[in-house]
Order: C-alpha cells, then structure tokens, then sequence
C-alpha cells in the first residue's frame, strides 16, 4: 500500500522540514493545508512547487475548500483562488469539505456546487477530492450520498472521494466505493471513554492496537476491492502535533499498520 502523510500530522514543521521527514519515512506523496498549518496564506505556490521537486514528493492534494456545499458569497472567489494556488504549486487535487456547523444543506444546493465548481477544476488539470463528515452535524455524511451528488452534476471524470476511516466510522457506513475513491485519510481513536456520536477531530491519533475505528478492516477492505492510491495520515489531536518526534510515530504506525495488512 502506498502511504502518505499529511502535513498536520507534524504541523509544527516547516514546508522544507515536512517534506525532508517525507522522504526520510520513505513516502513521496503528501499533502498540505491552509488551516493547520496555513501553507496556502503564508507561503508563495512557486516556492511549494519549487521545494517539492527539490525534495522529490508529490503534492497529493491541498485541504480543503469549505464549505464547497455553500456556493455563495465569496466562496466562489475562494474556490477560485485556492485551484489558482493548487494548479501553481503543482497539487494535483483539492480535497473539498462539506458545511460542519449543524445547518443542513439541500441536495439541490450540493449538486449546484458541484457543478459550479466543475469547470475550475477542468481547467486548470485538478482534481476534487469530495470528504463527506461523519459528525452528525455534517451537512454531507456519507460517501452515498457524495456519489449520488457527483452523478447528478454528471462530474464523474472530475471528482473522487476522500475515505476517512475516521468520518466512515462516525457515519456508520458500511459501503466502500473503492473505484470512486481518490486518497484515503487514515487516524485512529483509542480514548476508551468517549462515545462514537461524540468522537471530534481534537480525538483523532496515530492508528496503534488500541484504534477503535477499525482501520485495519477498513483499509484490507480497500485493498481487497482494487483501492491502490495514498493512504494518508492525518491526526488532529494536539498530543500527536506536540510530539518531538513526529517522524518516530508516523514510523511506528506505519509499522503496525503494516504488520497487519
């Protein structure tokens, strides 16, 4: 399997120092954020490009656009800018996350965006990489529903899905759609006490023997269906980005995971 790492899983180190510990894990496909960190606001996409082939990693995908289900005020401009930024730095993908805050969003609305946001991609070689939430105040739960939306706005040869063990567990889905699949995002949770319905990004670690989310199954289900991309890492818990080490954990989970495939 081919694995990957996201720059939040180390977000304290530099672009340069991101992709050094890429290669020294012996990964070539990453991804970086204009979030945590913010690479996009703080870094010019010709010096992303420039450090990448000095490195010899892929930009994978940038995240993310969102809420790419909202296709209103400046979201438009925004959608614009940031594929400006990918198609400069060499990114090959946009990962697209849907509204988060509770407020649902009509089926109509999502294939509107999908359509809207169609051509940008076509016309500057991306693609977009729809990650559907888990969390019950998700306005796009499931990758079901994502599909559905893409044939709608007939946006099959533009848009792949994200697999994020984490959000398909939380949705409690069960279908794999490993042809509609373009990345997969991996990161376990092993707080013992915390229910699934409450289960938030500041939970998500590295993937060890005490994962709940069952990764494991989920990424032997993936393979055994033909899945062959990047499975990436990407925990959001402050304990992994405080780590002095980071390239020692994404080492051991790499090796566990491994051991178990």
């Amino acid at each position: 399997m081919r694995f990957a790492i996201n720059h939040i899983t180390a977000p304290k180190l530099s672009l340069e120092q991101f992709f050094a510990t890429a290669r020294s894990l012996g990964l070539r496909e990453v991804e970086i954020r204009n979030d945590l960190p913010d690479i996009v606001g703080t870094v010019k996409p010709e010096a992303v490009k420039a450090a990448a082939e000095k490195s010899g990693v892929t930009i994978v995908s940038i995240n993310a656009l969102y809420p790419f289900n909202v296709w209103s005020g400046d979201l438009p401009s925004k959608a614009v800018a940031l594929a400006n930024y990918a198609a400069a730095s060499g990114a090959n993908a946009l990962v697209m996350c849907p509204l988060n805050d509770g407020t649902k969003v009509s089926f109509d609305d999502l294939v509107a965006a999908l359509r809207a946001m169609k051509p940008i991609l076509e016309e500057r070689g991306l693609t977009g990489l729809v990650e559907p939430l888990g969390f019950p105040v998700s306005s796009l739960r499931t990758k079901k529903e994502a599909v559905r939306a893409i044939d709608a706005a007939e946006g099959g040869a533009v848009y792949k899905l994200v697999h994020d063990t984490f959000h398909h567990h939380l949705a409690g889905e069960t279908e794999f759609f490993p042809d509609r699949t373009g990345l997969v995002h991996i990161s376990g949770v092993v707080d013992p006490a915390v229910a699934v319905e409450d289960m938030l990004d500041v939970h998500r670690v590295m993937v060890d023997a005490s994962d709940r989310l069952e990764n494991v199954p989920q990424i032997r289900a993936l393979i055994a269906a033909g899945f062959d991309g990047p499975y990436s890492f990407e925990p959001f818990a402050e304990e992994v980005h405080a780590l002095a080490h980071p390239e020692a954990a994404v080492r051991q989970s790499i090796g566990y995971v491994s051991s178990k495939l």
